[in-house]
């Protein structure tokens, strides 16, 4: 027990995932009187090179495989141009896997994104040839997975990654209180009319610096006013456009308990008032389809995608040494 929980940890390390796999803890997991959380059923399926399903966390989603195929081939570590390309191939299946099929925009943009991104990989180069930056939102809703997803992008293309949170989130909790609100508010007319149009705004000023300098930018954010505005969606589009900059959309997309779950545990102060008022949050919320404006749709309903996103991300630092 105690070399699997040395072993535990060090997957979770490479992974950035919260665990401590004491003794204690593996052996409820072991006995099935604890249910683990997110992060150390991701732990596992990293440490077995297996998924959710093929451990018995929970049960298959409609269509998903939980065969032997269904897990990732790890490359070899080395620098090889076959490493290479057995790295891209990885990275394109584990796109694959996780892109669900619910946007309503062109399929064939997603698989563009999808082809750019595994291409950037490639060295860095466009699928084009041409140096042409792309901004890339990633939205969805609180606990969905996006802020991870976009992590996982930025690891594997290269590009900028800009966490709206990490951006705005100290400012946004200063102006609140100065205002005579809540710090941790998101859901008062203080916040979404007065401080939520400056903090997108800020996101969006931060990459367009970015990208007035020719650096692909990926923004995690919820974007779900944004994304469901075609107008707001036109109009960004074709400002970049204007400068040479494409424009691609993915919405990550999640099912509700394991959007709690994510959310109460990382236990964040600016959640308080939706685990509070829960049924009133979830009417507000649509898991079964995508914005209009999305190009490409993850599927992260109960970890799949992120799953999958770890062993992606993990082949790579593997190959990397």
């Amino acid at each position: 027990m105690e070399a699997a929980g040395d072993k535990l940890r060090q997957v979770a390390d490479r992974a950035e995932l919260r665990v401590a796999a004491n003794f204690q803890t593996l052996w409820g997991h072991e006995s099935g009187s604890v249910y683990p959380g997110p992060h150390y059923r991701r732990a596992y399926c990293l440490m077995h090179q297996s998924t959710e399903p093929d451990l018995g966390f929970r049960l298959p989603l409609p269509g998903e495989e939980v065969a032997l195929d269904a897990v990732l081939p790890l490359p070899t570590p080395g620098t090889s141009p076959a490493v290479t390309e057995e790295a891209a191939t990885t990275i394109s299946r584990g796109l694959d896997k996780v892109t669900d099929a619910t946007q309503d925009r062109d399929a064939a943009a997603g698989t563009v994104l999808k082809n750019r991104v595994v291409n950037a990989w490639r060295g860095r180069a466009l699928s084009d040839g041409i140096n042409k930056p792309v901004l890339v939102l990633v939205g969805g809703y609180a606990g969905s997975g996006k802020t991870e997803f976009a992590r996982f992008l930025g690891d594997v293309s290269g590009w900028a990654f800009l966490d709206k949170d990490s951006l705005t989130r100290r400012l946004v909790e200063r102006l609140l209180t100065a205002m005579g609100g809540d710090a941790h508010d998101r859901h008062s007319d203080l916040y979404l009319k007065e401080i939520r149009p400056l903090e997108y705004k800020c996101l969006m000023d931060t990459a367009n610096d970015n990208i007035d300098c020719g650096i692909s930018t990926i923004l995690a954010a919820p974007f779900i006013s944004e994304l469901n505005d075609e107008a707001w969606m036109n109009r960004l589009t074709n400002r970049c456009r204007a400068k040479g900059v494409e424009v691609a959309a993915i919405w990550v997309r999640c099912d509700i308990d394991s959007m709690r779950e994510y959310i109460e545990f990382r236990d964040a102060p600016r959640d308080e008032w939706k685990l509070t008022h829960w049924d009133d949050y979830i009417q507000g919320i649509n898991t079964e389809a995508s914005p209009p404006g999305v190009h490409l749709t993850i599927d992260n309903r109960q970890g799949a995608a992120i799953s999958i996103a770890d062993q992606t991300r993990d082949a790579i630092r593997k190959i990397l040494g």
